[in-house]
């Protein structure tokens, strides 16, 4: 694919990056070799390859998500500045 030097600027003012014809002419070449490097990735065959995160096997060690009631209520509690029928008393908000 060919990049041109108004390609470039394109892309620079679309990146908000400030170039001079210099850089621009530059780039032009580099940017239409690494469009070339994906065309060439995109005609690998990858059919019998299965998708994969990491080079290596990646297993998280997660403990048992078990539910459990607490059994603290009396505890929790006792800290409250006022409780009533085993629930936090808040004084009442009224804009």
């Amino acid at each position: 694919m060919s990049v041109t030097i108004d390609t470039v600027r394109r892309i620079a003012g679309l990146a908000r990056i400030a170039i001079t014809e210099e850089e621009a002419a530059r780039l032009a070449p580099e940017l239409g070799n690494i469009l070339g490097f994906i065309e060439q990735l995109g005609e690998v065959d990858t059919a019998g390859v299965a998708p994969m995160t990491a080079v290596i096997p990646n297993h998280l060690r997660l403990r048992d998500d078990v539910v459990t009631d607490g059994g603290i209520r009396e505890a929790v509690l006792a800290n409250a500045p006022q409780a009533e029928h085993g629930f936090f008393t808040v004084p009442k908000v009224i804009e």
